[in-house]
C-alpha cells in the first residue's frame, strides 16, 4: 500500500462517514505502513488517534478491504509512539469479514414516519423465508439510514439461521472484486461465489453507472439470484430511474420488486434519534448530562442528516469527557459551531431553478424566458411554488429572479401548483422529490 492508495481509500471513506466527521477526523490522517496486517496511521494528536480508532476502523477497514488491501487492524501514531490500536476482529458481534458493523441492527435503528415503511420492508426480509417482493430497493439522501438497515437484515438473518449464506458489500467492492477476478483469470470462481449465495445485499449501487462491463455481470449475477428464489437488497442514493448511465434492463429490473424512498428525519424523529443515542452515552457514563432543553434545540436545529445528528451527540459526549459538567444550550455554538451554521445555510432561488431545471432537463434560460408552452411553464410555475415555500422571499422578489414577472404571476404560479398536487398524483411525486433533493 501506498499513500496514493490511502488517498484514494480516504476519498471512499467520506462517502461513509459525511463530509464533517470526514474534516474532523479522517482527512487529517497520513499512511505510514503496512505491516503483517496492520495498518500504521499517523495522527496530528493523540486525541484524534484514539477516537479515529475507537469509532472509524471498521469502516477504514471495509474501504481499504475494497480496495484489495488485507489489513485486520488499525493503529495510529501522532509522532513516534502509538497512541491507540484495534483488537483483532472476534467471532462475536465484531467486524465481520464483508464488513458488517456491530451497531447496526434493528434494536439501534429508531423509526419515524420518513422511515417506517423501509424499516418495515427490511424486518420482513430479515425474518427469512419467502419474501414477496424481490429486489427490495432502498434510497435516499446521504446518512438517511440505508447502510444501517441493510446490514440489520444482515446480522438478522445470520442470528436466525446461521447456515444462511449472507453477503453485504458495496458496489465498489463488487466492483474491485470482478475487476480483480478479470486480471486473475478467475472469474468462475467469482460468478460461483456470488451465485451461491442465499441473500446477497448491495450497499451504494449508483456507483456502477457507466462501468459497462461491471454492469454486465451485475446484471447476470442479479437475475440469477432472482430466477432461483434468492433474496436481493439493494441500496442507491437515489431511484433506479434517476440513475443515469446505468443500462435500461437493469433499470427495469430494479423496479420490478419493492423500492422504497427514506425521506430525511422529521422533527419528531430527530428528537427519538437523539435521545436513543443519548441514553447510550449515559449507559456508557451515568455523569454525562445535558441541560433540559438542549436536545429539543439540536433537534429543530440539525436537519440535515441522521449521520450528522448521531455525531452531533457524539460529540458533545466527547466534550463533556473533558469539561466534566453540564452542558446547556449556551455552550453548543461553541461546541457545535460548524453544524450548526451548516444547518443554517440558506437556500437560493438560483438553486432552485437549476434543482428544477435538471429534473425537468431544461436550460437556466427558460426559467426567466417568456416561453408559455407547458413543459417550459409548468416547471417554472413548480420553481416559483418552491421558491415561495423555501425561502424567505415576497412574491416581487421571486418574480425579479424569474425574469422580471409580475408578483401577480407568481402568485397564481403558486396556486395553480397547489392545486395540481391535490390532482395531479405525478406532480405531487415531482414537488415532494424535489422539496427532499433541495433539503438535503
Amino acid at each position: 500500500m501506498t499513500g496514493e492508495t490511502w488517498d484514494l481509500v480516504k476519498s471512499g471513506i467520506e462517502r461513509d462517514v459525511g463530509a464533517n466527521n470526514f474534516a474532523t477526523w479522517i482527512k487529517p490522517l497520513q499512511f505510514r505502513s503496512l505491516d503483517d496486517r496492520t495498518l500504521s496511521l499517523a495522527s496530528p494528536t493523540d486525541f484524534i488517534g484514539r477516537w479515529v480508532v475507537q469509532n472509524f476502523s471498521d469502516i477504514i477497514l471495509r474501504h481499504v478491504d475494497a480496495a484489495g488491501i488485507r489489513a485486520s487492524r488499525v493503529i495510529c501514531t501522532a509522532g513516534a509512539a502509538p497512541v491507540a490500536e484495534s483488537a483483532p476482529a472476534s467471532p462475536v458481534r465484531s467486524r465481520t469479514e464483508d464488513g458488517l458493523d456491530p451497531r447496526f441492527t434493528f434494536d439501534s435503528f429508531v423509526v419515524g414516519k420518513s422511515n417506517e415503511l423501509a424499516h418495515a420492508a427490511a424486518r420482513r426480509v430479515g425474518e427469512g423465508g419467502p419474501v414477496s417482493f424481490n429486489p427490495l430497493f432502498l434510497h435516499g439522501g446521504v446518512g438517511l439510514g440505508k447502510t444501517h438497515l441493510m446490514q440489520a437484515i444482515a446480522w438478522q438473518l445470520r442470528e436466525r439461521d446461521p447456515g444462511c449464506r449472507v453477503l453485504f458489500l458495496s458496489a465498489e467492492q463488487f466492483m474491485y472484486r470482478f475487476v480483480q477476478a478479470l486480471r486473475e483469470q478467475s472469474t468462475m470462481s467469482f460468478k460461483e461465489m456470488f451465485r451461491s449465495v442465499d441473500v446477497l445485499l448491495v450497499d451504494d449501487v449508483q456507483f456502477i453507472a457507466g462501468k459497462e462491463s461491471t454492469q454486465e455481470e451485475f446484471f447476470h449475477t442479479f437475475n440469477a439470484l432472482v430466477d432461483n428464489g434468492k433474496q436481493v437488497v439493494i441500496s442507491a442514493d437515489r431511484s433506479p430511474s434517476d440513475i443515469s448511465d446505468v443500462q435500461e434492463r437493469i433499470t427495469s429490473r430494479l423496479h420490478s420488486g419493492l423500492v422504497v424512498d427514506l425521506h430525511p428525519a422529521d422533527y419528531e424523529l430527530r428528537l427519538g434519534i437523539l435521545m436513543h443515542r443519548y441514553e447510550q452515552c449515559r449507559e456508557e457514563a451515568p455523569d454525562f448530562i445535558l441541560a433540559d432543553g438542549v436536545i429539543e434545540f439540536l433537534a429543530g436545529r440539525i436537519n440535515t442528516s441522521i449521520r450528522v445528528l448521531e455525531s452531533v451527540m457524539t460529540r458533545l459526549f466527547h466534550y463533556w469527557g473533558l469539561v466534566r459538567r453540564e452542558i446547556r444550550v449556551e455552550q453548543l455554538p461553541d461546541v457545535l459551531g460548524d453544524l450548526l451554521r451548516a444547518s443554517e445555510r440558506k437556500l437560493t432561488i438560483d438553486e432552485i431553478m437549476k434543482k428544477v431545471c435538471d429534473h425537468y432537463s431544461l436550460r437556466m434560460s427558460d426559467m426567466t424566458s417568456a416561453r408559455r408552452s407547458r413543459s417550459v411553464a409548468r416547471p417554472r410555475q413548480m420553481a416559483m411554488y418552491l421558491a415561495k415555500k423555501l425561502t424567505p422571499r415576497s412574491y416581487p422578489e421571486i418574480g425579479r429572479k424569474f425574469g422580471g414577472k409580475d408578483h401577480t404571476t407568481v402568485l397564481y404560479a403558486v396556486r395553480k401548483i397547489e392545486e395540481l398536487i391535490q390532482s395531479d398524483p405525478q406532480l405531487a411525486e415531482d414537488a415532494q422529490l424535489l422539496q427532499r433533493r433541495l433539503e438535503s
